[in-house]
């Protein structure tokens, strides 16, 4: 019992190593901040719990099902990675080149009805800005490859423990960047800012590498 259960939990915590540092919800807080301007209290909490509960779902149905949808339409990984990667790019490339807040004068508050927040609690906010195309790969991945000693369902839920993990902490990171932001003033939140931008840049210019690279190597050329 007691090496079921530490298998388990070994499982676990090697899930939410290889998702925590692709999701990464700490580095996208100030992306977060910068496309919710002007929203309320309230709403940076409702949307908070909504994109955690949203990262949660495409986590769990990419470690359990992503496979198998994958092979209905005939997708493969890398054209995902492609794909998902171009979407990253588009989204880096627009903040990185985004005005400030000084430059286009006071922040307009905006609507935060709950159509609009649960439009936006899902794109861009969630995909692909918390859950893109790289934390999708990693988690369709970990549900393909389970350990040959270890029972498939107990493997999966151990996979989805760490999902949910992962899930918690992006919605901590989010719940209270407001504040984080407040404790470090406009012009380092504007340096993160344009920071942030740049590695969601990288990223999708990687994950769009590596879906290259992979479709180069199955038509015979090695990049």
């Amino acid at each position: 019992m007691e090496t079921g259960l530490a298998e388990f939990i070994r499982n676990a915590l090697l899930v939410i190593g290889a998702l925590f540092p692709i999701v990464n919800p700490l580095g996208s807080a100030p992306i977060f901040l910068a496309l919710t301007a002007g929203f309320t209290d309230e709403a940076y909490a409702l949307l908070a719990r909504k994109i955690a509960l949203n990262g949660f779902a495409l986590l769990a149905a990419s470690i359990l099902v992503g496979t198998n949808i994958m092979a209905f339409f005939g997708i493969s990984l890398p054209v995902v990675q492609v794909g998902g990667g171009m979407v990253v790019i588009a989204g880096g490339w627009s903040l990185l080149n985004r005005k400030d807040d000084s430059d286009a004068g006071a922040v307009v508050p905006k609507s935060t009805s709950p159509a609009e927040i649960s439009r936006r609690a899902f794109y861009p906010l969630t995909l692909p800005l918390t859950v893109g195309p790289g934390s999708i790969s990693v988690a369709i991945t970990v549900g393909a490859n389970h350990p040959q000693n270890a029972p498939r369902t107990l493997y999966l839920a151990s996979a989805l423990l760490g999902a949910a993990v992962v899930a918690v902490s992006i919605y901590f990171s989010y719940r209270f960047a407001e504040y984080l932001a407040r404790a470090i003033g406009d012009a380092a939140m504007n340096i993160i800012l344009r920071l942030s931008s740049f590695i969601l840049l990288c990223i999708g210019v990687q994950i769009a590498w590596n879906g290259i690279s992979a479709l180069l190597r199955t038509a015979g050329v090695h990049p």
